[in-house]
């Protein structure tokens, strides 16, 4: 069981767009009292500069150490926010769950407003992390996801068939991302 009273509290870091109500994340943040989510001023186009200052802030405002779950294009601000940030904010973070990393380096144009957001950072994370990857996402093949995995130093998670896991999968509050979210606590001393 997770404990939603630990001495942590979940930063949640929705993709573009948001996570709608049937997003697992949104079902997270319902059930668990010690998270919040870090709104974004534009969902729609993204700058990478404002994504990652609102983490950044967020992490900064936090009064305990934070667990970061993160979707989508949020994979990629975390990242670099992490490449970016000092050592007391990254002592902050007890552990990350980055979930459907989407390829910003990808030429197709319907990754043209996610660009922005590369290169991808592929330096080893200095907290425990767990990326969950799906063997039939569109805006990351599983192989690339392995790759960045290692390159963060990241376990791999396999999903399976689940496609991007947003809204569009409407996987409720997905208990098989939960046990995976409870391997990541774990690992991470939670």
């Amino acid at each position: 069981m997770i404990s939603a009273a630990g001495d942590f509290d979940f930063l949640a870091l929705p993709g573009r767009g948001n996570s709608g109500p049937d997003h697992w994340m949104s079902h997270w943040c319902q059930a668990f009292p010690n998270s919040s989510r870090v709104l974004q001023a534009e969902w729609d186009r993204p700058s990478p500069e404002d994504w990652i200052g609102r983490v950044d802030a967020a992490v900064a405002a936090a009064p305990r150490r934070v667990v970061l779950l993160a979707h989508s294009l949020a994979v990629a601000t975390t990242v670099k926010w992490a490449a970016g940030a000092s050592e007391s904010q990254l002592r902050k973070v007890a552990g990350a769950l980055l979930v459907a990393p989407t390829n910003v380096e990808d030429p197709d144009p319907s990754f043209d407003l996610v660009r922005p957001f590369a290169p991808m950072p592929l330096k080893r994370l200095s907290f425990p992390t767990l990326v969950v990857a799906s063997r039939t996402d569109p805006r990351v093949t599983f192989d690339q996801a392995t790759a960045f995995a290692a390159a963060w130093g990241a376990e791999l998670a396999d999903a399976g068939d689940l496609g991007h896991m947003g809204n569009e999968v409407r996987l409720g509050p997905w208990p098989a991302g939960l046990l995976m979210l409870g391997r990541l606590l774990g690992k991470a001393g939670l």
